[in-house]
């Protein structure tokens, strides 16, 4: 039976950003034996607040996802404490064949950790436990090919599948928004009292939440169906329509876009003349 005690301690990393909110949360739980939840950046100072917190019980380092802003500090930790570092697998493990042909086709995977390797790669359902604690394994993708969400009693360590503060960034050739809309369904089936996102504050009213995601991205693909019906483009040029953005922002977006563009031609809701590529012209099906 999962044990939960009520309160996780947080210890935020000085890594804000527009795609980061406040920083990542590094969580950790139980007091006998330590687990830590998405240790960080390689931010020595953010590692060593972690190890300090831990009090020299930190014994399993349990990773959602290969991103740097949450796996990257994950081998200084476990130098400093000796700890295991669990995970899903590497960077590039759980993509879908269409994803990884896309990946031969188009630049992509912004903050992908490729020197990631976990000590210990996890299943789905697997569960995780310690002396006061038990955590169980969700493969959720969507945000990421290999994203895990650690389900602790009644609430979920959801990484980057959920936030309170903005939507999710999925980015293909690692973001798949048909594997993100089917993940938003399963942790809504769960009914959490309260996920923990890596970034921003907890969710304590998590079905309205998932509901108001999934509504989001419909909302954002009849968008993008009602653009191409009046003028066929790639997705970048749909991102310069669609978003009234900084500059900067703009490469997102269009990844943004791109995932909403193949999830609709799995669907064949839109259509295009070859494989994928950085100039694919789109319209509709």
């Amino acid at each position: 039976m999962s044990i939960c005690v009520k309160e996780p301690r947080r210890i935020l990393a000085p890594n804000p950003s527009a795609l980061t909110g406040p920083g990542t949360t590094t969580f950790l739980i139980g007091r006998a034996d330590v687990a830590v939840i998405d240790p960080g950046p390689d931010d020595p100072a953010h590692i060593e607040a972690v190890a300090r917190a831990g009090q020299g019980r930190i014994g399993h380092i349990l990773v959602t996802h290969a991103h740097r802003d949450h796996s990257a500090g994950a081998w200084r930790l476990a130098r400093l404490t000796g700890a295991q570092v669990l995970a899903f697998g590497r960077a590039r493990d759980g993509r879908s064949p269409i994803m990884a042909r896309l990946a031969e086709a188009v630049a992509g995977g912004e903050g992908l950790d490729e020197d990631f390797t976990p000590d210990r790669t996890l299943r789905d359902g697997e569960v995780v436990t310690g002396t006061d604690w038990s955590l169980r394994a969700l493969h959720m993708p969507g945000h990421a090919a290999g994203h895990l969400c650690f389900e602790w009693g009644d609430q979920v360590f959801c990484g980057d599948l959920v936030m309170g503060w903005s939507s999710t960034l999925i980015s293909p050739p690692d973001g798949d928004l048909a594997d993100y809309m089917r993940s938003l369904d399963r942790l809504a089936a769960l009914a959490p009292r309260r996920l923990l996102p890596t970034h921003g504050p907890a969710i304590e009213a998590p079905l309205p939440r998932l509901a108001e995601l999934a509504a989001h991205r419909r909302a954002r693909s009849a968008q993008i169906l009602a653009d191409l019906r009046e003028r066929p483009d790639s997705a970048e040029a749909l991102a310069r329509r669609i978003y009234d953005i900084p500059a900067p922002l703009l490469p997102a977006a269009t990844r943004n876009v791109l995932a909403h563009l193949i999830a609709l031609s799995q669907l064949g809701a839109v259509d295009f003349p070859d494989e994928i590529g950085p100039d694919t012209v789109f319209s509709p099906g």
